[in-house]
C-alpha cells in the first residue's frame, strides 16, 4: 500500500482533490480510534481491502496481538494480498478462535449480508466483539457489487437475527455534515470542465470545511427527519 493512499485513510485533509471523501474518511477513522481500547489478541479485518488501518489498530492504545485480513482471493476492485480468502463463503478459521472484528464499509457490497454476519459470529470467541461502518449517504460505488444502504433498523434486524446482543449504533455524521459531503461529492465526481471543478471547488472548500466542524451528531437518536452521512456500530457475541 502506497504511502498516498495510506495517508488519505490515517490523516485525511480537506483539501480540492479530497471535498469528496474527506468527511467519510475523517468519520471512519474516528469512529475506530474512538474503539481502539477495545481491540484486543487476535482481531480479523473482514473486506480488508488494502489493510489501510492495519498500523491504527495494532498500535497502542489498542491490544492486538494478531492481525488476519480477509477478503476474496481474486479482487476485481483492489489490487491487494490479504492473508487469508474466503474459500466456498466460509472464513478458513475456526470457531471461536478470533477476539475481535474489524469491518468498514463491506456489509452494502454483501448480497447476502446475514450469511456474511453468521461467519463472522461463528468464529468471534465468546464474549467477541464486531466493529463496522457502512455507509447511508452516498452515490453508487464498486458497480455492480453495491447492494444496500441500511437504515440504523435494517442493521439492528440482521445483526439480532444473526444472534448477536449488545448492539450499539452511532450515527458518523448529521445534517451539516451530509450537505457538507453531497456539495463534495457534486463538485468532484459531478462531469464538469477543469476549469469550473476547480473554481467551484476553490469556492466550496471553506464552506465543506465548515459544516464538517460544526455538524452535530451528538443529539441524533435515528428519529424520524434525522439525516445520516454513515452510521458506526458495534455488537458482541454472548
Amino acid at each position: 500500500m502506497n504511502n498516498t493512499i495510506k495517508s488519505s485513510f490515517l490523516m485525511p485533509k480537506c483539501s480540492l482533490r479530497t471535498l469528496d471523501n474527506y468527511l467519510i474518511r475523517q468519520s471512519i477513522l474516528n469512529a475506530i480510534t474512538i474503539q481502539l481500547n477495545n481491540f484486543h489478541g487476535k482481531l480479523l479485518d473482514v473486506g480488508c481491502g488494502q489493510m489501510p488501518y492495519k498500523s491504527l489498530v495494532t498500535s497502542s492504545p489498542s491490544k492486538v496481538a494478531e492481525y488476519i485480513g480477509l477478503d476474496f482471493e481474486n479482487n476485481a476492485i483492489h489490487d491487494n494480498q490479504p492473508d487469508i480468502t474466503w474459500i466456498n463463503d466460509k472464513i478458513p478459521l475456526n470457531d471461536n478462535s478470533i477476539d475481535c472484528v474489524l469491518c468498514t464499509e463491506v456489509f452494502e457490497h454483501c448480497s447476502d449480508v446475514e450469511k456474511v454476519m453468521k461467519e463472522i459470529f461463528r468464529v468471534l470467541k465468546p464474549n467477541g466483539v464486531l466493529f463496522f461502518t457502512v455507509p447511508f449517504l452516498w452515490p453508487l460505488h464498486e458497480v455492480p457489487y453495491d447492494h444496500y444502504r441500511y437504515t440504523p433498523f435494517s442493521l439492528r434486524h440482521h445483526l439480532t437475527q444473526c444472534y448477536f446482543t449488545e448492539i450499539v449504533l452511532k450515527p458518523m455524521g448529521g445534517w451539516d455534515a451530509s450537505l457538507a459531503q453531497m456539495l463534495g461529492l457534486w463538485v468532484r465526481r459531478k462531469p464538469m470542465g477543469r476549469s469550473t471543478r476547480k473554481c467551484l471547488s476553490l469556492i466550496l472548500l471553506p464552506i465543506i470545511w465548515t459544516l464538517g466542524k460544526i455538524d452535530k451528531k451528538d443529539n441524533i437518536m435515528f428519529s424520524e427527519s434525522d439525516m445520516l452521512t454513515g452510521i458506526s456500530g458495534t455488537a458482541r457475541k454472548p
